[in-house]
């Protein structure tokens, strides 16, 4: 989208430069964006992910020393981090110590040709080095920077060390979830992360449609304990204006009944929902309790959550009486909403996952044929695409460095003074 011109002299002062040459050619609306990527763990590089994932041609800047350690990040084979592979996708990588006069000079001529540059330090980091956004705007004023951290760049906490597992604790998350008498449960994953990567891509993109109208770039001030609280619902407005402070239900929802997960007869798990009054007198009469149906209780979902315990009872021992198939098909023939609560296993067999391609194969030089999700949607005339998995750490450095004009000499040097 950028297209400055090159400085004639490869060692002088940052000047604008071109930005690393595109990625192999993709039909994806966001051919063209050019995204430098500093972040770690795990919202920013995700969103950065999804940005690539359609087009964008994005550049992984690590450490020379300290790589991601997302590489290091749960199981690896033939010691190639796995979680690496999923999350470094469609990024070239390069290596580039942001903290000293080379790596800083070299940031700022990536920076003079690029979109957007994602980060996470800490507030205050990058002014320290000489990198914040008035360096970089003044390198490139088109330029969206995108600063992703747990608490924001102001206020009490903001200097305080975040991950999305402080998120999930203080926004409520952990609060409601979990069974009434156990302990507040945190998810087995990055749900907070994963959210604010899905806020932040979208916030990038909402910067650079700001962009086309006003010509300017600008700071994107993402907290990761923030889009949590706002998935999370109303509970803000329920307890401002009634008082009301959502308990730990468990399965349970105070909006309708039934909802829960139920043992089959072979010893598997489904899920039902009613959210719909129609579906929950659909499973009423399936059950064989359409007498339900007919108690003033049963006509609105926060009336039925109050008759709970009568309600599974009804639907789970209809449900421990039949298989796992046998519950599913019978409530697919009565139009009534029901999931088998399958494992990752059972979700790589899904017929419809099979169906939409959710989990794709991707051919990797390190690893082989790899199965990792695949783009987040399907769009019917500009798709996106996997076009390679997470390269090697700095894979591209000395590729990166040519293109953006810097002589062999210069980047010897680079290296000698541990910039690379």
């Amino acid at each position: 989208m950028n297209t400055p011109t090159a400085s004639p002299d490869p060692s002088a002062t940052p000047a604008p430069a071109p930005a690393p040459a595109p990625a192999p050619a993709s039909a994806g609306p966001l051919r063209g964006l050019r995204v430098l990527d500093l972040a770690t763990l795990f919202a920013g590089p995700l969103a950065a992910t999804m940005l690539g994932d359609f087009g964008a041609e994005v550049v992984k800047i690590e450490h020379p020393r300290r790589p991601d350690p997302s590489r290091g990040h749960g199981p690896s084979k033939d010691g190639v981090g796995l979680w690496w592979k999923l999350l470094g996708r469609n990024k070239r990588t390069m290596t580039l110590d942001l903290s000293g006069p080379g790596g800083r000079d070299v940031l700022l001529r990536l920076a003079a040709g690029a979109d957007v540059v994602v980060e996470n330090f800490r507030p205050g980091t990058l002014e320290r080095w000489g990198l914040g956004w008035e360096e970089l705007s003044a390198a490139n004023p088109r330029l969206v920077l995108a600063r992703v951290t747990g608490f924001g760049q102001f206020g009490p906490y903001a200097h305080r060390p975040g991950f999305g597992t402080l998120a999930e604790a203080m926004s409520g998350f952990a609060a409601v979830t979990g069974e009434p008498d156990g302990p507040p449960t945190l998810p087995p994953f990055g749900l907070a992360d994963s959210i604010a990567a899905l806020a932040t891509a979208y916030a990038v993109m909402t910067a650079l449609s700001g962009r086309e109208r006003t010509g300017r770039g600008q700071v994107v001030d993402l907290a990761i304990i923030e889009p949590i609280l706002t998935v999370l619902g109303p509970q803000p407005l329920w307890y401002d204006q009634l008082g009301y402070v959502q308990p730990r239900t468990g399965n349970r929802s105070r909006n309708n009944a039934p909802r829960n997960t139920y043992p089959t007869s072979d010893g598997h798990w489904v899920a039902v929902s009613t959210s719909a009054q129609s579906v929950a007198e659909r499973v009423m009469r399936l059950v064989g309790r359409p007498e339900l149906i007919e108690e003033p209780w049963f006509a609105a979902g926060t009336t039925r959550a109050e008759h709970a315990d009568e309600l599974d009872e009804a639907v789970g021992h209809w449900i421990a009486r039949r298989t796992r198939e046998e519950a599913v098909s019978a409530f697919e023939k009565a139009e009534a909403a029901i999931a088998p609560v399958q494992d990752v296993r059972d979700v790589l067999e899904d017929p419809q996952y099979r169906a939409l391609d959710t989990v794709t194969e991707v051919d990797d030089p390190e690893l082989g044929p790899l199965r990792m999700q695949n783009v987040l949607f399907r769009l019917s005339e500009t798709p996106g695409s996997i076009r390679w998995a997470g390269r090697p750490h700095g894979a591209d450095t000395e590729e990166i460095l040519t293109e953006l004009g810097l002589s062999p000499s210069r980047i010897a040097a680079l290296r000698a003074e541990g910039a690379l």
